[in-house]
């Protein structure tokens, strides 16, 4: 599996959920498929409720977790797993 990080660090909300919205609509087919999971890097808290919960309305596994003073979002195939 191909792993794609994004750091969105310094980014808010709403540009965090739109870079993160693009990105899963440029890798749908990999992402669905399994061969590919996107993990973004952020310091915007928001961010962790509204990226996780888009990336699940469109049916993939998201789980979050604390880095530091940073946050690793990551979305795969699947369903939603954890936030």
């Amino acid at each position: 599996m191909d792993i794609r990080e994004i750091n969105m660090l310094g980014k808010v909300c709403p540009s965090t959920l739109l870079i993160a919205l693009r990105e899963m609509n440029t890798h749908k087919t990999e992402l669905r498929s399994g061969s590919l999971r996107l993990v973004l890097v952020t310091d915007n808290r928001d961010a962790t409720v509204t990226i996780p919960d888009a990336a699940a309305t469109m049916g993939y596994a998201v789980s979050v977790a604390q880095d530091g003073a940073c946050y690793r979002i990551e979305i795969q195939a699947g369903h939603r797993t954890e936030t």
